[in-house]
C-alpha cells in the first residue's frame, strides 16, 4: 500500500487539467503514441466539441522512482461551476491534490472554491503553475498569489507548462514525495466506497469503487449496503485506459466491479460495497446529497414515450448523480419530469445527452428555482412549478433562494459588473483587492436571477476576464408574482413563469411580442396575453389568414359584399370556438433566449 497514490487534478475551466493528465499517461506510458489523442480522457463526444470536461475520470498509471514502481491512480475532474458536485466525489476517492493555476490568468474563483473543498477534505495539495511557456504568462505574479492563498514555501510550487511537457516529471515526482499513501487495513472486513458508475447495455451496471479496508477477489459474494441487495463479482479490476480486469484488489486501490445488476435504482453513488458473509460493522459516509439549484420539466415529444424517457434518465443519473427527477403532469404536454439540475449548462449538457445517447426527443419548459410559499395557514409548501402555486388569497408571503457569489475580475471592470449585479437585485456584501489589479468582490444575489443569463453578461462585460462561483446561502422574503400566458383565454401551463414583481410587465410584453413572432397563422385571431391573477398586463392579436370572399362581386350593391363578409364572419366565429391552438417547441426554446 505504501506504493499507491491516489489524487486528481483540480482547477478553474480552462486551466489545462486536462491536458496535464494527457502529459501524465504519456510519461508513464498509460497511452501508446498510436492511441494518444487530445483530451485523452474525455470519452464523450460532446466533452470535446465544447472543449471542457463533464465527467470526471479515473484512470490508473504505472509509475517507476528511485528504483521503486509505483502505483498511481489519477482523476481529472471537470472545472465549470455546474459540475462541482463530481469534483467533491472525486476529492473524497483520493489523498492529495493537483492544483493547477493558469500563469496567463491567475487564481480564478472556482481555484479557490475547489481547494477549500480539498482542504476539508484533508488532501495534500501540490500547487502548480501552467502554461508558463505563453508570452503573456506571468509566472512570479501568480506565485505570489497562490504563496497568499495556500501560505506554502515558494520554492513548493511547480513551474509547468502541460502543452510542451515541462515539469511534468517533477509534478510525477512531487506526488509520490508530498502525497501520503492510502491508510487502510487490508485483512479487516471489505469497506468499499462507491463514486461512480455507468450503463453498459452488455454488461449491466459498472460500478467505479475505492476500497477503504479489506480485499476483494473476483467470485466473491459481495452486497451493497444502502440496498441491501447481493451480488457475485463476476468481474473486478483495475481502471487504465480500459478497464483491466485482475482477481484481487486490496484497501487503497481504485477499480470497478461487474456484478450483472440491471436495475438503476439499485446502484447509488455514495453505497458501501462489503462481503455478505463478514460485513463490516458500518457503512462509510457518503457524499452529501447534491441540492438541485434549476427545475425545469423534461416531457418527451411523443406521449408513449414516456416510460423509455424515464428509464434514459434513470440510465443518465447512473453517470451523473447530481441530476433528480419526479414525475409530473402538464395541460398542455402530459406526462413528464420536473428534473433538477445545477446550472443552466448542465440543463444544456442532459438535454444533449438524451438526444445522442438515448435519440430521446424532448420538449424542455422554462427553468426556474424552487420558492418556499408561507400559506394563511401556517404551513410551508416547496413550490417548484407555478402550477402547484396555492391561490393568491391562501398566501401570506413567499420567499426565494438567495446566493452568496464571488466575483473575481481585474479592477478595470469593476463598474459594469457592479452595475451587472445592482440590476439583478444584489446587494453588495464585501470586496478586497487580492493584488494591485485584481478584487473579490462578494454579493448576495437571488438566484432566480442569475439562472438565465448573469454568466454570460458577466462575461461580456468584463470581456471574459471575470471568474464567478457561488453557493446558496439562506431564504429571503420576496414580492413574487406568477406570470400566465394565455391563447385565447386558455393558461398554456408550460410557459407560466414566477417572477419579480416590477420586472412582470417587461418580462409578460416580450413574452407576447416573441409568440406573436413564433406561433403560425390560423384561420381566426389569436389572442396572446400576458396575465397575473386575472389582471391582462399585456396583449398582442396573431391576425387571421382570409380568404377574399369578395373577389366574385364586380359591382353591384353593397350589400351583396356586406352579406358574404358577414358569412365569412360567423364561418370564423364557429371555427374560434371549435379551433385550439398548436404552440411549436421552438416557442418555448425562445422564451429561454429572451433578453
Amino acid at each position: 500500500m505504501d506504493h499507491i497514490r491516489n489524487f486528481c487534478i483540480i482547477a478553474h475551466i480552462d486551466h489545462g487539467k486536462s491536458t496535464l493528465a494527457d502529459r501524465m499517461l504519456q510519461m508513464t506510458g498509460a497511452v501508446s503514441d498510436r492511441e494518444f489523442q487530445d483530451q485523452v480522457l474525455d470519452d464523450m463526444d460532446l466533452e470535446r466539441e465544447k472543449g471542457i470536461t463533464i465527467k470526471s475520470h479515473a484512470v490508473q498509471m504505472q509509475y517507476a522512482c528511485k528504483g521503486e514502481n509505483y502505483i498511481l491512480n489519477l482523476i481529472d475532474t471537470p472545472g465549470h461551476v455546474d459540475f462541482s458536485y463530481e469534483v467533491s466525489r472525486s476529492l473524497a476517492a483520493c489523498e492529495g491534490a493537483v492544483l493547477v493555476v493558469d500563469a496567463t490568468q491567475g487564481i480564478q474563483a472556482q481555484t479557490i472554491s475547489n481547494l477549500y473543498m480539498a482542504v476539508d477534505n484533508d488532501l495534500d495539495i501540490i500547487p502548480v503553475v501552467n502554461k508558463i511557456d505563453m508570452p503573456s504568462a506571468m509566472p512570479e505574479e501568480v506565485k505570489d498569489q497562490i504563496v497568499e492563498l495556500l501560505g506554502c514555501k515558494r520554492e513548493e510550487i511547480i513551474e509547468a507548462s502541460a502543452k510542451t511537457g515541462e515539469g511534468v516529471d517533477l509534478i510525477l515526482q512531487a506526488i509520490v514525495d508530498h502525497i501520503r499513501p492510502p491508510k487502510g487495513d487490508e485483512n479487516a472486513p471489505l469497506q468499499a466506497l462507491i463514486f461512480d458508475s455507468v450503463f453498459n447495455s452488455f454488461r449491466g451496471i459498472i460500478a467505479y469503487f475505492r476500497i477503504v479496508n479489506g480485499t476483494l477477489k473476483t467470485g466473491e459474494h459481495v452486497k451493497f449496503v444502502s440496498t441491501g441487495k447481493e451480488y457475485d463479482a463476476d468481474e473486478i479490476g483495475v481502471l487504465g485506459m480500459d478497464r483491466i480486469p485482475c482477481k484481487e484488489l486490496k484497501a487503497g486501490n481504485v477499480g470497478y466491479i461487474i456484478s450483472g445488476v440491471k436495475a438503476a435504482k439499485e446502484v447509488k453513488v455514495g453505497d458501501t460495497i462489503t462481503h455478505v458473509q463478514n460485513p463490516c460493522s458500518e457503512a462509510i459516509e457518503g457524499f452529501k446529497e447534491v441540492k438541485p439549484m434549476l427545475f425545469a420539466g423534461i416531457y418527451p415529444v411523443d406521449a408513449s414515450d414516456y416510460e423509455e424517457l424515464r428509464a434514459s434518465l434513470e440510465k443518465l443519473q447512473l453517470n451523473d448523480a447530481s441530476l433528480t427527477f419526479d414525475p409530473e403532469s402538464s395541460l398542455a404536454l402530459g406526462f413528464g419530469f420536473r428534473c433538477g439540475f445545477l446550472g443552466l449548462l448542465h440543463m444544456e449538457i442532459i438535454q444533449e445527452r438524451l438526444d445522442r445517447e438515448f435519440n430521446m426527443d424532448v420538449i424542455t419548459t422554462v427553468p426556474n428555482v424552487s420558492y418556499k410559499v408561507f400559506t394563511t395557514q401556517h404551513t410551508v409548501v416547496d413550490v417548484h412549478n407555478p402550477s402547484g402555486m396555492p391561490p393568491l388569497n391562501n398566501i401570506d408571503h413567499i420567499e426565494e433562494p438567495y446566493i452568496a457569489a464571488q466575483i473575481i475580475t481585474k479592477t478595470d471592470y469593476i463598474g459594469p459588473i457592479m452595475k451587472l449585479c445592482l440590476d439583478k437585485r444584489g446587494t453588495l456584501k464585501s470586496q478586497s483587492y487580492l493584488t494591485t489589479d485584481r478584487i473579490e468582490i462578494n454579493f448576495d444575489l437571488p438566484l432566480g436571477e442569475i439562472v438565465f443569463d448573469f454568466y454570460d453578461k458577466l462575461k461580456s462585460c468584463s470581456k471574459g476576464y471575470a471568474s464567478f462561483d457561488y453557493y446558496l446561502s439562506d431564504y429571503k422574503p420576496s414580492k413574487l408574482a406568477k406570470l400566465d400566458i394565455l391563447l385565447n383565454g386558455d393558461q398554456v401551463d408550460a410557459l407560466s413563469t414566477l417572477i419579480y414583481v416590477d420586472n412582470a410587465y417587461a418580462f409578460g410584453r416580450r413574452m407576447c411580442e416573441k409568440l406573436k413572432e413564433l406561433i403560425p397563422r390560423q384561420q381566426f385571431d389569436i389572442a396572446i396575453q400576458a396575465a397575473i391573477g386575472s389582471k391582462i398586463i399585456a396583449r398582442e392579436t396573431v391576425k387571421q389568414v382570409r380568404k377574399d370572399v369578395t373577389a366574385k362581386c364586380y359591382g353591384g350593391d353593397i350589400t351583396r359584399k356586406r352579406k358574404l363578409l358577414e358569412k365569412q364572419k360567423a364561418g370564423k366565429k364557429r371555427m374560434r370556438q371549435i379551433g385550439n391552438v398548436e404552440v411549436p417547441q421552438s416557442a418555448f426554446l425562445a422564451v429561454l433566449k429572451i433578453d
